[in-house]
């Protein structure tokens, strides 16, 4: 019994010495990484909660826009006027932006404005009161945004509502604050010193600064009035046309050629193929403008516009550049009638036989064209009678093309730097496209610049056969228009 009892005693005193578990194997978290913990989830949740409810949808004069707030490290206000490009103000100094973006203009508030003239005299006090009402809006949506992102992320993190709370609280301070910072650094000059990028770069040389709007404002609200008014038009133009609306399995091919140097083309053309779903680029020659070695790195954009690209040689690219293009990715060189079949669309062509920078040999003229031709048109009857049959023939002298009549149902053509379009006796179509880089450098030659041709084609994906054509012509150097016209073939034609 009194080994019992001394047990017990033991025990006891072991019992009371043991320390707590806890204490043992956790250590209390640092107070900065408390701090650091909390500020993460604030700003992610914030973040958050912008990205998901922070945009307010509202009307702005004619015009619906999407006022956003993102948060940046620089602040400032960029309009996005889709598809021309944005513009950005420096407007103010925060930790966040303003985005706005125009999505469209309203056919049913710009034909009120277009019938009734006088209304123009009060748009600008009725746009400020839509921005002031829009830009109110937003601001209470983002509030609310910041402090439900903050405080259910905070919720998800700690399980706790108290945290959660002083997450959500301590997101609006942070808001409040970037708000009472935008607004001590408010720059309302900032509209006159704008930055353009896009088709708006030309901007400040189309509508003049903001300084001369507003000394000739007379004349700039008759330019607003005339541009409602044919974009009015161009809404009821467009609900009332027949016309011809490609399948989406047709195959669409852009045909360029004559580009001559012109690194802008490079950017139209990877913006058709992006814009019309292009399945094959077909470039009928004349891409340089003397074929020397030094031109060749002006070609390394074409793999990266976004479709096969097929090429022919035209009198003003050289053996050199030849080799060199076939040897860039997704690339097609096509000569002496070789054939190649994308996406089911079997293409043939040649190079031209002239090479006119070099003038150490003497110019073939029309003949070597029309034996080009002839020597294309033999290959392609040898092609049919295998049973491979051609579908697309290009040529870059339209002499040459012409040869082809009756051995192909389309053939493809440039060197002329202006579109033709013609059925010939035996059935072929011929169409020749302008210039793709508006002439190349030789543009500023002229007393006026040369337009940016390219035109896009619907070919059914079962007979091959033309549906339709889209010819877009845009200004050339200096200008800024850009025109879209539908052309079909004639009903007696294949």
């Amino acid at each position: 019994m009194r080994a019992a009892d001394v047990l017990r005693q033991v025990t006891a005193r072991l019992h009371h010495a043991r320390p707590e578990p806890t204490s043992a194997l956790t250590h209390p978290p640092h107070p900065w990484s408390r701090a650091f913990g909390m500020v993460a989830v604030v700003v992610l949740g914030a973040w958050i909660g912008l990205l998901v409810v922070g945009n307010v949808r509202t009307p702005v004069g004619p015009m619906d826009t999407t006022m956003t707030l993102r948060p940046s490290l620089t602040g400032g206000t960029k309009i996005n006027v889709s598809p021309l490009g944005a513009l950005e103000l420096d407007s103010h100094t925060a930790p966040i932006r303003l985005d706005v973006d125009v999505d469209r203009l309203d056919p049913v508030r710009s034909e009120v404005l277009v019938q009734h003239p006088e209304l123009f005299s009060g748009l600008q006090s009725e746009i400020a009161s839509d921005v002031e009402h829009g830009t109110l809006d937003l601001a209470l949506r983002s509030c609310a945004a910041v402090v439900i992102g903050a405080t259910t992320l905070g919720l998800a993190v700690y399980r706790r509502p108290r945290p959660a709370l002083a997450a959500g609280a301590l997101a609006l301070a942070l808001l409040t604050a970037s708000g009472v910072s935008a607004y001590a650094t408010w720059n309302p000059k900032s509209v006159l010193e704008p930055k353009f990028s896009g088709l708006l770069a030309s901007a400040p040389q189309v509508i003049g600064n903001a300084r001369s709007i507003v000394t000739e404002f007379d004349v700039y609200q008759q330019e607003l009035a005339r541009l409602v008014t044919n974009v009015t038009r161009l809404y009821d133009a467009t609900s009332t046309l027949p016309a011809y609306r490609p399948d989406p399995a047709t195959i669409r091919v852009l045909h360029v050629s004559d580009i001559h140097l012109n690194p802008a083309a490079w950017q139209i053309i990877a913006s058709l193929v992006d814009q019309y779903d292009i399945d094959v680029i077909i470039d009928s020659g004349d891409t340089m403008d003397h074929g020397s070695a030094a031109e060749n790195r002006f070609l390394d954009p074409i793999p990266t516009l976004g479709a096969p690209y097929v090429w022919v040689r035209g009198n003003h690219d050289s053996a050199e550049t030849q080799r060199y293009l076939s040897r860039l990715k997704n690339t097609h060189v096509l000569d002496n009638g070789k054939a190649v079949t994308i996406d089911g669309l079997r293409i043939a062509g040649t190079g031209d036989p002239q090479f006119t920078p070099d003038r150490s040999t003497v110019p073939g003229g029309a003949t070597a064209e029309q034996l080009a031709g002839l020597n294309l048109a033999a290959d392609l009857r040898a092609q049919r009678l295998a049973g491979t049959p051609v579908d697309i023939a290009v040529a870059h002298e339209p002499a040459a093309a012409r040869e082809t009549d009756g051995t192909v149902p389309l053939v493809l053509a440039g060197h002329v730097h202006h579109r033709e379009t013609d059925v010939l006796k035996l059935g072929t179509r011929l169409k020749v496209e302008g210039s793709t880089g508006g002439g190349g450098l030789r543009a500023v030659q002229n007393k006026h610049p040369e337009k940016i041709l390219a035109s896009v084609l619907y070919l059914d994906r079962t007979t091959k056969r033309l549906q339709a054509w889209d010819e877009i012509t845009l200004g050339g150097l200096g200008l800024t228009t850009a025109e879209v016209s539908r052309h079909l073939p004639d009903d007696n034609q294949p």
